[in-house]
């Protein structure tokens, strides 16, 4: 089998993973590997900076809920690490610890670490099933014949020749001498160990100095100061060994902020204390690198005809509400136990929008709800409409629907707008025709059509056209209001999207609202169709509106 192969951002085929712990070994300077669990606590480590990772037989187990005495079967380690292979690029040196059972055991175990790209694996020569060695004292060890027995299995079996294999020497952890440390580490040597994991449980790093100095330099030497962690770094630079491993401290971290978080949220019965203390959902969802798929999808996901993606513009502060909107955005007001946003995105996902992507603004980290797409308007408080519109410009392809983020309405409307033909259809609320909207203390999106609404409008074949949309119409020319709801198909995505570029060239943009942007469109020359449809939908605007939203159910 072919070693993987990778590539960094030079685009240059590079060394596969198992021949860069080979170079981190060889290496004149002091390498640093860091214990990992699981996918990941394995991509921390390497966005830290770690040159490799330490895939701890301690920590892995614990995390499982599991003893260190390999209560964990082999494949279960296995699984373990295939996701945190999968999830990182620089190299990983397994725990083994004994090799999981025998030659046979440790024979099978190196084919299937080879499989998934892991870079090399430190097995001790202990007895199985292993205890760990801070545990108990004067702990038996294997005859020096079986254990250069797994280490010549482990090499003979490997399908990576870059492949590394560590002798973990556990002589002086079960009270030996310094001379059977030696003779130990040299038979596995010779029996084709790639390095040497000089192990100790004492607080000063004697022991491991004086194996280093009567060692020298026959191969690369590994530590793991977990007790004498208080030496400097440099005294084991300078006495050159090859690499330090930090073996359990990621998992232990973890346990104490684990332990206080849930301790603190038990005492308070909330969350409120601890949001501010702990990671963001969106760092989780950059360290699973969402983003990813979402690109994978815009290329290999199939999109019937009748599929639909959504854009919501919610930037706004809502400065009619006053206090209300002091520290959370228009959108984020409660209606009746949820956000209106939350209302509005899941009549997006009954109807079987399930691509919804929020323009954010004011107070953007108050929207933060899973499995949405956002865009940021940073210039909100300058801006309009449509420039908030082209922040997420790049979603406006296929079948779209446009909408406010904060309004409100029954889910028939946004059905029947999506059953309508147009390459653009605005959703009209024809109740408003005939209306005095002069007394209406707000801006209210009157339109005026080709033909005003009827009786038979059900019956009529005849499509009825947007002919302006304004403020300021009057009341003999105005034939309803528009709902906030625009819907177009593929043509029409590239409509409004050509529209916006343009206004943008013209330096129109920032200034302009959507009322610009389809009076725009007919004045260009391109058809926007109407659906009229009565009542039934809410536009939260002020304090009135928000109490009239509270009795509404969507």
């Amino acid at each position: 089998m072919k070693a993987t192969i990778h590539k960094i951002r030079s685009s240059k085929i590079v060394l596969t993973k198992a021949q860069l712990l080979r170079s981190e070994l060889q290496s004149k300077k002091l390498s640093f590997f860091m214990e990992a669990h699981n996918g990941i606590s394995a991509k921390i480590v390497e966005q830290a900076g770690f040159k490799g990772i330490w895939a701890s037989g301690l920590s892995v187990s614990a995390a499982l809920g599991v003893r260190d005495n390999n209560e964990a079967s082999w494949t279960q380690i296995l699984e373990v690490l295939e996701f945190m292979s999968d999830a990182t690029n620089v190299p990983i040196l397994v725990d083994g610890d004994t090799g999981h059972g025998n030659f046979n055991n440790m024979r099978r175990f190196v084919k299937k670490l080879c499989q998934r790209n892991i870079a090399g694996v430190c097995i001790e020569d202990k007895i199985f099933p292993k205890t760990n060695s801070f545990i108990e004292q004067n702990q038996p060890l294997a005859t020096i014949e079986e254990f250069c027995g797994k280490i010549k299995a482990g090499k003979d079996s490997q399908t990576d020749e870059s492949f590394s294999i560590i002798a973990r020497v556990e002589a002086l952890i079960a009270g030996w001498s310094l001379d059977e440390a030696l003779r130990r580490a040299e038979a596995y040597h010779r029996a084709g160990a790639d390095g040497i994991l000089i192990h100790s449980k004492q607080n000063k790093p004697n022991e491991i100095l004086d194996f280093k100095k009567e060692w020298g330099n026959r191969c690369p030497v590994i530590i793991v100061p977990t007790k004498y962690f208080r030496t400097p770094t440099k005294i084991f630079q300078d006495a050159g060994f090859s690499m330090i491993i930090w073996a359990n401290q990621n998992l232990r971290s973890s346990i104490t902020a684990m332990r206080k978080t849930s301790e603190l949220i038990r005492k308070k019965q909330s969350v409120t204390e601890v949001e501010d203390q702990i990671t963001s959902m969106e760092d989780v969802f950059d360290l699973t690198e969402n983003q990813e798929l979402r690109k994978a999808e815009e290329k290999y996901l199939y999109k019937s005809e009748n599929t639909y993606r959504s854009v919501i513009i919610a930037a706004s502060r809502g400065k009619k509400l006053s206090n209300l909107t002091k520290d959370k955005p228009k959108c984020m007001l409660d209606i009746r136990g949820k956000p209106l946003l939350r209302r509005l995105v899941s009549t997006m996902n009954k109807n079987g929008i399930n691509d919804v992507s929020i323009v954010r603004g004011y107070k953007k980290e108050k929207i933060n709800f899973p499995s949405l797409k956002y865009f940021d308007n940073e210039r909100f408080d300058e801006t309009g409409e449509a420039f908030s519109l082209f922040c997420a410009e790049k979603k406006l392809k296929d079948n779209c629907i446009i909408s406010y983020g904060d309004i409100l309405f029954r889910r028939y409307i946004l059905e029947a707008l999506m059953a309508a033909e147009g390459e653009i259809v605005v959703a009209v609320d024809a109740l408003g025709e005939g209306r005095d909207y002069t007394k209406f203390d707000r801006k209210v999106d009157l339109v005026q059509c080709s033909r005003k609404f009827t009786g038979n409008y059900l019956l009529e074949r005849e499509t009825v056209f947007l002919k302006k949309v304004s403020n300021k119409l009057s009341a003999r020319s105005v034939h309803g209001e528009w709902m906030g709801l625009i819907k177009t198909n593929k043509l029409g995505s590239k409509i409004i999207s050509d529209q916006l570029k343009r206004m943008k060239t013209a330096k129109k943009l920032e200034k302009s609202n959507l009322l610009d942007v389809l009076n725009n469109i007919i004045k260009s020359g391109h058809e926007i169709s109407v659906i009229y449809l009565a009542g039934n939908w809410l536009d939260v605007d002020d304090a009135y509106d928000l109490a009239e939203a509270r009795n509404f159910t969507p």
